[in-house]
């Protein structure tokens, strides 16, 4: 088993601060003023009350628990073939909102539903002047 090679994100107007934010080693999320979400996936509005205005970004914990996960056997996506068997979970974030991603440097009999998390980020070459990372996340 090896490390997953993700490809390199593109980072759109909305996601922008997400993605800088995990090439600092920091998880961002966004938190609506005006209601008070706070949401992830990034969007250009509040998932809840659609207010644009006072959507800021924000560093978060990076903790949070195992809410769902699986163990993928196979896969044939380049970078992810070599990499299996991985663990795919759903991380509650100790802030609400959950997080698709990959469990790391733990075996996939290990992990258990409620496991307490905490984010890691794999940093990425690239040819341009961004730099972005992909959070992952390991047990705490």
């Amino acid at each position: 088993m090896s490390s997953i090679t993700h490809p390199n994100p593109y980072a759109s107007w909305e996601t922008r601060g997400f993605w800088e934010g995990a090439g600092r080693d920091q998880l961002v999320l966004q938190k609506c003023n005006t209601c008070g979400l706070i949401q992830h996936r990034p969007r250009g509005v509040c998932a809840h009350c659609l207010d644009s205005s006072s959507l800021v970004h924000f560093v978060a914990s990076g903790r949070g628990s195992i809410y769902s996960y699986t163990v993928t056997e196979q896969n044939q996506a380049k970078g992810f073939a070599e990499a299996c068997p991985y663990t795919m979970a759903y991380v509650t974030l100790d802030e609400g909102p959950r997080l698709l991603t990959v469990i790391v440097d733990c075996e996939p009999d290990a992990v258990e539903i409620g496991m307490s998390v905490v984010a890691d980020f794999v940093s990425q070459e690239r040819d341009d002047d961004e730099r972005f990372a992909i959070p992952v996340f390991r047990l705490a």
